[in-house]
């Protein structure tokens, strides 16, 4: 999954592409989420999407790691935009 590059005047450009694909993963479990409260779904299907969400979830929490320490890092420092 690829993230949209930006601008973000604020961070550095590190801290733009880590939040960048942040913001695509949250998409995709959003979306994923949105497949579980459709109607009719096979009992395939609901494990196929809970399989698909645990490996998102996963991916998030692997992702995150640090990126508070990092975001705090941020405040105290100049973006190397």
């Amino acid at each position: 999954m690829s993230a949209v590059e930006r601008q973000v005047p604020y961070v550095s450009s590190t801290t733009a592409t880590l939040l960048a694909e942040l913001e695509a993963e949250c998409q995709h479990v959003l979306k994923l989420l949105a497949q579980l409260e459709m109607a009719g779904l096979s009992g395939e299907q609901v494990e196929d999407i809970l399989g698909a969400l645990s490996a998102a979830v996963l991916h998030l929490h692997e992702h995150t790691r640090g990126l508070d320490v990092l975001l705090d890092e941020e405040k105290g420092g100049e973006s190397d935009t």
